[in-house]
């Protein structure tokens, strides 16, 4: 067996580092000068910023990724119980992540904390309707505005309105059917809360444990090399390079959906459809600033007068000289994105300074016009996708995303190669 993996980013190598470690030969190949795709970090005026993910969490298949990596020593952890904030009625509320502050939040009513514990009495999710309604359905009107809306809506830059559960809440419906209820599981997480993965960053840039994977698995991973073409053979399948092609036993693609859906016309029933998977777009904005209040940054509610969706405070959580990290647009306001870097730099400023009270000063500005997966009715269009047995997609559009979500679905593909 040997596995052709296209595209280098977290999911192409810890792919990669799995498939090495069951001893299962592989190559992966990469079109862009750098390893990562979406984790991606640089130093801006000597501050290093994430053009990404600002973290993630630290489970065991974290870890062991990074000491593959040699970056462990490297990783910084922030400080245990640091607390996510909603940003609702003119105040920072602290959002419920254990039972105590479950029992203290003023993001919640009695009335609405009542109505949260009658969720195991509620009618299971139904794949038909929208994430918000079965949020709201689930564990009522307050709830889903105050908290419930903001993290997850924050979470995926998205509008749970325009996100049918069938494409949205796949995971959380498994675990419905599995468990009876999602409360059940639910406090079962807040009341283990100190066994939980806590949030880290890499010293000097997330991107680093990417190059520390490609330069680990150097022999793998071969870079500014595109896979332009997948054809199928008598015994795998051809890949066509730059500058030659190459044959393997089996196929994976990490890349995005468009990319996807070109190399697999040949290939694959239905893979045009992947060219009309929704995106929705975010532009970050990084500021400068003194407001050290401990915690992991903020979300606003939606019905807030303001364009911000959530800030990253890491500084305050990661120790990135006053850095704080804001983002705007997604699916709720795409168009914010038209205006130009020193507009949305004075909005993402303004906006911070009147939710913590503390001035900001903006110093750089990227954009994503397809940032994270929109989840909505496009999705439809992968019910038509057929893929032969040994070609599989390897996606944040086909799974989730998230570090950690990465890294499980690579090591299930390494499983199931290692057993053919």
């Amino acid at each position: 067996m040997r596995v052709g993996i296209v595209g280098a980013g977290i999911t192409g190598l810890a792919l990669t580092h799995a498939l090495a470690e069951r001893g299962v030969d592989s190559v992966a190949y990469e079109a862009a000068a750098e390893p990562g795709g979406v984790i991606r970090s640089s130093t801006v005026d000597g501050v290093t910023v994430e053009h990404g993910p600002q973290r993630f969490r630290l489970t065991d298949a974290v870890a062991d990724l990074a000491d593959a990596a040699d970056v462990t020593d490297d990783l910084v952890t922030a400080p245990e119980d640091l607390p996510l904030y909603v940003y609702a009625d003119g105040r920072l509320r602290r959002a419920p992540l254990s039972l105590s502050a479950f029992l203290r939040t003023d993001l919640l009513s009695i009335t609405g904390k009542l109505r949260i514990l009658g969720e195991p009495l509620t009618d299971p999710i139904e794949p038909t309707e929208t994430a918000a309604s079965a949020f709201r359905r689930k564990f009522g009107t307050e709830a889903y505005e105050n908290l419930i809306g903001p993290l997850y809506g924050g979470t995926y830059a998205s509008d749970p309105a325009a996100m049918p559960a069938a494409h949205a809440l796949e995971g959380l419906m498994r675990l419905e059917a599995r468990e009876g209820s999602l409360l059940r599981p639910a406090l079962r997480r807040i009341l283990d809360r100190g066994d939980s993965a806590p949030p880290v960053t890499v010293a000097g840039g997330n991107q680093r444990l990417a190059t520390g994977l490609a330069s680990t698995y150097a022999d793998r991973v071969t870079l500014e090399t595109p896979v332009e073409a997948i054809h199928a053979t008598d015994d795998g399948y051809r890949l066509t390079l730059p500058d030659g092609t190459d044959v393997v036993d089996a196929v994976v693609l990490t890349t995005p959906a468009p990319t996807a859906a070109s190399l697999l016309g040949d290939v694959a029933d239905g893979a045009a459809g992947l060219e009309t998977l929704t995106y929705n777009p975010l532009a970050f904005v990084y500021l400068r600033t003194e407001y050290d209040r401990p915690g992991l940054g903020y979300q606003v509610r939606r019905s807030e007068p303001l364009s911000t969706l959530g800030v990253t405070w890491n500084g305050a959580a990661f120790g990135r000289d006053g850095l704080a990290t804001c983002f705007l647009g997604g699916m709720t306001d795409p168009a914010i994105l038209e205006e130009d870097d020193e507009t949305l730099s004075e909005i993402a400023a303004r906006e911070f300074e009147t939710v913590t009270g503390s001035p900001a000063d903006p110093f750089a500005v990227t954009r994503h016009d397809a940032a994270i997966p929109a989840y909505d009715d496009s999705w439809d269009a992968l019910d038509a996708l057929s893929l032969p047995t040994d070609v599989h997609l390897a996606t944040n559009y086909t799974a989730r995303v998230g570090v950690p979500g990465r890294i499980r679905e690579a090591k299930r593909l390494a499983d199931r190669f290692a057993s053919a």
